[in-house]
């Protein structure tokens, strides 16, 4: 029964729950909407949104929406300097409270994500995933998920990923209500964030790669 129950609301009252959550979330965070996205445009310029193709539902891609966070500076041969660079004070500060996500919630209302689920990861990363794996693709990606109130960017990519594979074998209202507190409590904390990608752990061909040829995981 369980089992059925689970089943009902992954197809069913997940996007109700989402719809029913998000509607009011962006009414009242709609000041933060815009102080941010001033403080963008005047620190940064435009674009104020960042926006990069991601695989959702059905490995099938969806332009997800954040916050802009760096500057477009680049070499000059025309280049982009490293993120390092062009990562802005406000842009870290951004990231570290997760505010330059807050424009994932209109992805939520339009039906590519939902407030919990596996997050989508770079569409670079599709061939180097198990069958297992890929189940993450099964559902909606999320805004949060398991990992993220577990550990986040800190964990190895193997247990994230199983992770992933396991919140979609057992979905549930209650679960995703439980993430969903947990994920403020650590969003409050500004634990576990690495506002630098690739600073924490390697990405994940990388770490593929490592496995293939049986090389010890080194984190930088």
């Amino acid at each position: 029964m369980d089992m059925l129950n689970n089943k009902f609301y992954a197809l069913h009252g997940k996007r109700f729950f989402d719809l029913l959550a998000t509607v009011p979330a962006v009414i009242l965070l709609l000041p933060f909407f815009v102080i941010i996205a001033f403080m963008v445009r005047v620190r940064l310029g435009s674009p104020v949104v960042f926006k990069q193709k991601r695989p959702g539902l059905h490995e099938r891609p969806f332009t997800i929406l954040k916050f802009r966070t760096m500057t477009d500076a680049r070499d000059e041969d025309g280049s982009f300097l490293p993120d390092a660079q062009r990562l802005t004070r406000l842009g870290a500060f951004l990231r570290k409270t997760s505010m330059d996500e807050l424009p994932e919630l209109f992805n939520v209302l339009k039906g590519d994500m939902s407030l919990v689920g596996p997050r989508p990861l770079l569409t670079g990363y599709l061939p180097y995933y198990t069958e297992r794996e890929r189940l993450r693709h099964w559902i909606r990606p999320g805004l949060t998920g398991l990992s993220q109130i577990s550990g986040r960017n800190y964990l190895q990519w193997d247990e994230r990923l199983e992770m992933d594979a396991w919140y979609v074998e057992n979905v549930s209202f209650f679960l995703d209500v439980k993430i969903i507190l947990k994920t403020i409590r650590e969003v409050l904390k500004t634990k576990n964030v690495a506002v630098l990608p690739g600073t924490v752990s390697t990405y994940l061909w990388v770490h593929r790669d490592r496995q293939r040829e049986n090389k010890p995981e080194k984190t930088e």
